[in-house]
């Protein structure tokens, strides 16, 4: 009898290279499509330039120039120079400043249902709102797609979500990712797809769907997917791109491994409070919580839709003169519609401050709230100091709630709106499409110079790991510590992503406040001293941002060891690929015996394949720890990283 298979299942099918998809196994599969943005891309560029790559294999590669777009010095505008040269050179297609967020561009004119796309930034998992297997990952994973290697992944559990029903008045997409991070938390998707299924999916837009499976990557999730449908093929045919439709549904009776249901006729509007995705409540309980900012935007509500609705909400009305209202449209094509369609001019009207199609606050560039105030934003994540402000209080909504609380003052539950006096149409297929910049043809490529300014480095060379690894303690953290705490982004750090030395000076500020001096300065001190060193961590370490420089940079100031009770699936890869090994602890409790300065050693011949490994600590008894590690990921570590192991094995094949 022929399996009954669901659309995860296909999609791996159809891509598979190596091993069993099975839960818990590593497999590799073929990457189809990539996508980098410009706080991860120079250093993606780098890495092809080292591999000596001409051009990239893949069928499509993107490289968008949506996060560092204010050029308040020469840092952004010359990264951009340097982007747009190695785009011409290796041949990606260029989206430059000003064409919008990623993952909606991507989605109006790039993505393709049945294909696979693996992109360096965390919430490439939209695109399965496409009927693709779109995952997250780091650059140098990128950057070996983009050189034919396959994508290699420990095989997820597929979660079945069925939607049944339809969402009432005033509830929207949001709302139903919110009340899965309500029921689940921030590491509640880990080790997991979710696939939605059911009667409510038809309901739902393909931009509706584009907000839920961007928000699994709040979940922890590897990859969201949806069905190519009717709506899928409505929404191609309506960017002038029918001919990339395929149909692509679960059989009838598919099975998962886990399942879940969530009834749309009963959710009510949601917010998500200071300061995680996964720390949901009923806005009715908060409503009449004071804001000074009301943020509407960001690859999380990124649709025309998430934008017209607000411009209904406030249209004749003006906001509480005490909030900022910052609109932020996504794509040059969402704020040419929202232009044609007169709505634009009522959002202006109503005191919204527009900006440029891009990232923009979402990543703490700009727009930055007021300390000790509440932001209330359509973003994805509101992770401690990632808005730009050190002390900030950031709360997620919906793009309804954020508007009716703009015009309150006070976070509000739009229900108290009363009846909805509007409906939002879909209008007439967009005549303005944003082209991107194709490369050089493959004959004139290899003539192209990359253009660096001087804010580009050189990557590192790291060192093959030592036969016995000793590295004291240096920071012993709390559970769910996120990139941004690790590295923070920001207008004023992340223009040095492509600058490692300079970069590496931000590392662990709020955490360097428990050190005699900041953590890199300790750090480079214990390297002149020829002491490595290590962090210590709860569950859920490294949760967030896909950007590689917070496993980079700390492994380039002498971080060899990262001993937690749980990783972040990306963060953990990046920790190998760049030859920094992680440890899980056997027993949780043993973590409260362990302090700052201990030191830590084992014999790195000892590491095994999923295996258990002893760990000596001076003067304290051993403990055990797990090696989670496939046979592949222990050869990265034993070569100093993904790099170094890819040009050992290329001189082994050229030998």
């Amino acid at each position: 009898m022929t399996r009954r298979r669901n659309v995860t299942e296909k999609l791996f099918d159809a891509h598979l290279v190596s091993g069993r998809p099975v839960a818990g196994h590593e497999i590799a599969i073929t990457i189809d499509q990539t996508l980098t943005q410009d706080a991860t891309g120079t250093l993606v560029m780098l890495t092809l330039e080292s591999m000596g790559l001409v051009r990239v294999h893949t069928e499509l590669s993107a490289q968008y120039v949506d996060h560092n777009l204010l050029q308040t010095d020469h840092k952004n505008p010359d990264d951009h120079l340097f982007l747009a040269s190695a785009c011409a050179r290796f041949g990606l297609l260029l989206s430059p400043p000003g064409g919008g967020v990623s993952h909606p561009l991507h989605m109006e004119r790039l993505g393709k249902p049945s294909k696979t796309l693996l992109g360096a930034d965390s919430h490439t998992c939209a695109a399965g709102a496409l009927g693709m297997l779109a995952i997250g990952a780091g650059g140098l994973d990128v950057a070996l797609a983009m050189a034919g290697e396959p994508y290699f992944l420990r095989m997820p559990k597929v979660w079945g979500v069925r939607l049944s029903g339809s969402l009432p008045d005033w509830v929207s997409a949001k709302d139903v990712v919110l009340e899965l991070l309500r029921r689940h938390g921030v590491a509640g998707g880990r080790g997991r797809i979710l696939e939605y299924f059911g009667s409510g999916v038809a309901g739902l837009s393909a931009m509706d769907r584009h907000v839920i499976a961007n928000m699994g990557a709040e979940l922890g999730a590897t990859a969201t997917v949806f069905p190519s449908d009717a709506e899928t093929r409505r929404f191609l045919a309506w960017q002038g791109r029918e001919a990339d439709f395929v149909e692509l549904c679960a059989d009838e009776g598919a099975e998962y491994e886990l399942r879940e249901t969530i009834e749309l006729d009963a959710l009510e509007p949601l917010v998500a409070k200071p300061s995680s995705p996964g720390n949901v409540v009923p806005v009715r309980e908060v409503a009449g919580t004071p804001i000074c900012q009301a943020y509407v935007g960001s690859s999380a509500n990124p649709g025309y839709r998430d934008f017209a609705v607000v411009a209904h909400i406030v249209r004749g009305k003006t906001v509480d003169p005490r909030v900022s209202f910052d609109v932020n449209p996504t794509t040059r094509q969402v704020l040419h519609l929202l232009a044609r369609e007169g709505l634009l001019a009522d959002l202006v009207a109503a005191g919204a401050r527009i900006h440029q199609t891009g990232c923009n606050g979402c990543i703490g560039m700009g727009q930055a709230p007021a300390t000790g105030r509440n932001s209330l934003r359509t973003v994805p994540r509101n992770f401690p100091g990632r808005s730009g402000t050190r002390e900030d209080s950031v709360w997620l909504s919906s793009p309804e709630t954020a508007a009716a609380s703009a015009l309150a003052g006070a976070i509000l539950d739009p229900r108290e709106l009363g009846r909805p006096w509007f409906k939002v149409e879909t209008p007439r297929p967009p005549l303005f499409t944003f082209e991107f910049i194709p490369p050089a043809p493959e004959a004139e490529a290899r003539r192209v110079a990359l253009v660096r300014g001087p804010n580009i480095g050189k990557l590192p060379e790291l060192d093959a790991l030592p036969r016995e690894l000793s590295a004291r303690i240096m920071l012993t953290l709390d559970d769910d510590v996120s990139t941004d705490e690790i590295l923070p982004a920001g207008a004023r750090v992340l223009p040095y992503r492509s600058n490692l030395e300079k970069i590496a000076e931000f590392c662990f500020e709020r955490p360097s406040a428990r050190l005699e001096r900041p953590y890199f300065e300790v750090a480079r001190a214990w390297l002149q001293e020829g002491v490595a060193h290590a962090i210590l961590a709860g569950k859920n370490y490294g949760q967030g941002s896909s950007r590689e420089h917070d496993a980079l940079a700390p492994r380039s100031l002498g971080l060899l060891l990262v001993v937690a009770e749980s990783f972040s699936r990306i963060h953990r890869t990046n920790l190998i690929n760049y030859g920094v090994v992680p440890l899980t602890l056997r027993d949780p409790s043993t973590r409260l015996a362990l302090a700052r300065l201990d030191t830590l050693s084992f014999d790195t011949s000892t590491l095994a394949t999923d295996g258990v490994v002893s760990v000596a600590v001076g003067g304290k008894p051993a403990f055990e720890a797990l090696c989670d590690l496939s046979h592949r990921e222990l050869e990265l570590l034993r070569a100093g990283g993904a790099s170094a192991w890819v040009r050992s094995r290329h001189a082994r094949v050229a030998g």
